[in-house]
This record gives C-alpha cells, sequence and structure tokens, in this order.
C-alpha cells in the first residue's frame, strides 16, 4: 500500500477505496500515453484532469481530492525512489469560490425594510418586531441562530453594541445602526403586552404567548415580510447576512472590519478576538453601512 501506516489509521475505508481507485484510473491514463511515471510533467497531470471534467463533469472538489490521490501516491513513489522527484508537488488547481446566493441591491433592502406597517393591531405588533429582526440581520450580519439567541442584556443601546455568541459559543462585539437600535426599541414597547417578562436574561425575540421565538418561525417572518413589501425575492436570513457583507464592503473597502463583524473562524485562529479596535469598528460601519445614521444625520 503506498499509503503509511499513519496515514491509513486515519482514513475511513471509504476514503482508502477512494484514493485507490484515483490512482489506479490516473496509472491507466499513463499506460494508455505509454508515459512512464518518471516522465510525468504538469502538462500531463492538466490534460489528464482536463479528460476527467469532459468525460465525467467533475466538480471542483473532486478534481481536488484526484489531484490529492496522485499526489500522495507519487510522494510515496518518490521517497521509495521510483521517482527522482514528486512532479506533482509543484501541480496546483485553482479552487472554485463557492457560489454566493444572489445579492439583494440596496435599494430592494429598504423597499423591504421600510414598508409602512399593517393597519390591524396585532398585525402591526408582529410587524414591528419582525422589523427588529430584519434590521438586526442586515445592520450586523447576524446569523439565524444568533439573531435568535440574542437576549435583552446582550444590547448595548448606549455604545450601539451587540454582543454575539457565535459559532463554537465564541463571542464577538458588533455594532448596529440607529435604523436598528430606532426598530428594537420600538419593539420593546411592546414586549410586555406579549407576556413577556422583561429581565436581562430573556430571549429578545418572543411569540405572542411570551415564548422564544424559534429559528424556523423566524424563516418563516422574514419570507412573509418580504413578500408583504411586493418584492420578488425568496428572502431568508443568510441572504441578508450576505447582503450586509456585500454592501460594507463595497462601501468600505475595510476587510478586515466586515470579516471582524461576521465572526468568521478564521479570524479566531489568529486570535484577533482579543486586540479589536471597537472604535475603529464602530467608525467604519457608520461610514459605510447605509442603514447606519440616523434620519437626523441624513437630513
Amino acid at each position: 500500500m503506498w499509503l503509511t501506516a499513519r496515514e491509513i489509521q486515519n482514513q475511513s475505508k471509504h476514503t482508502l477505496q477512494a484514493y485507490e481507485r484515483d490512482v489506479s484510473d490516473f496509472l491507466s491514463f499513463c499506460e494508455i500515453k505509454e508515459l512512464h511515471l518518471s516522465n510525468v510533467e504538469a502538462a500531463d497531470l492538466r490534460e489528464y484532469l482536463a479528460q476527467k471534467v469532459e468525460r465525467q463533469q467533475l466538480s471542483s472538489s473532486s478534481l481536488q481530492r484526484l489531484l490529492s490521490s496522485i499526489r500522495q501516491f507519487m510522494k510515496w513513489a518518490e521517497q521509495g525512489h521510483y521517482l527522482a522527484f514528486n512532479p506533482a508537488d509543484d501541480f496546483q488547481l485553482k479552487r472554485i469560490p463557492r457560489p454566493l446566493p444572489g445579492m439583494i441591491d440596496i435599494e430592494t433592502i429598504h423597499q423591504i425594510l421600510d414598508q409602512p406597517a399593517p393597519e390591524k393591531p396585532l398585525e402591526q405588533q408582529m410587524w414591528l418586531r419582525d422589523k427588529a429582526i430584519l434590521e438586526l440581520l442586515y445592520s450586523s450580519g447576524l446569523r439565524l441562530a444568533e439573531v435568535q439567541g440574542l437576549r435583552i442584556k446582550d444590547l448595548d443601546f448606549k455604545r450601539q453594541l451587540l454582543r454575539i455568541t457565535g459559532k463554537g459559543n465564541k463571542t464577538r462585539v458588533v455594532p448596529f445602526g440607529s435604523k436598528a437600535k430606532d426598530a428594537v426599541m420600538q419593539w420593546l414597547q411592546i414586549y410586555p403586552l406579549w407576556h413577556g417578562d422583561f429581565v436581562p436574561h430573556a430571549p429578545l425575540l418572543i411569540t405572542q404567548t411570551g415564548h422564544p421565538l424559534g429559528v424556523r418561525q423566524i424563516e418563516n417572518r422574514v419570507k412573509f415580510q418580504a413578500q408583504r413589501s411586493g418584492v420578488n425575492v425568496d428572502l431568508h436570513p443568510h441572504l441578508l447576512r450576505h447582503c450586509f457583507a456585500s454592501h460594507m464592503l463595497s462601501n468600505s473597502g475595510d476587510l478586515r472590519a466586515v470579516q471582524e463583524m461576521l465572526g468568521h473562524s478564521s479570524l479566531s485562529t489568529t486570535q484577533i478576538y482579543t486586540h479589536i479596535d471597537f472604535d475603529h469598528l464602530a467608525q467604519v460601519y457608520d461610514q459605510a453601512h447605509p442603514r447606519a445614521q440616523s434620519k437626523k444625520a441624513e437630513g
């Protein structure tokens, strides 16, 4: 076997079988071309992978796995002195980025968030809660689970900061705009009418019976309010998060600050969370986010 004992031990049976199929297929290609392993060049690898795409419509991830199998095999051959060097070492495939869901332009976001309230009292109350949800999702780029898990104590209205518990129980602090602040404060005026126990640890988002609002309920309300505004968009919380990132980046160009606000795990590995300049984040936010400024400032 061309894998080391340690590598075999760390791989599933399915993965090992896939590796063997990949290498056997590549060796068949070399045999048909009468190509000795010692003569394999990057151009040969490119031709082989192009054939796989053409004949089997392989995805980018499948091609990466296939190349990884070949690279490991050639490494084994090099270490066993069957090859003078590994021609696959320096051969790289460009990773195709995952496509983002269709972006919504800022005007459409405004149409959803600034739609008039319903006339019926109960529907008005539901709109105030839903608007707080929409504003927070777009204002701060929150994940669905993050907005659902918000507690009243997590909002600092004076500094307009949110304390978020994200993936892996990692905590981050992000700004929220004045429009989100206004929406949440209007919602909190309704909160006691819905049997909400107004204490710091209470959930921010509740149902009419005072129970915490669930993630599926939030998804449904987001879709409903988009439909009510008359836009032809299948709106969901994660799409609002993508719009937040896209609109912030296009207006600020500050990738690090936006990544910081999104709470991407890649930043936690470099321990940047312990060195956040909140004043800088707030400044970038105020200058870049379409709904960060108050109506007074806009006037």
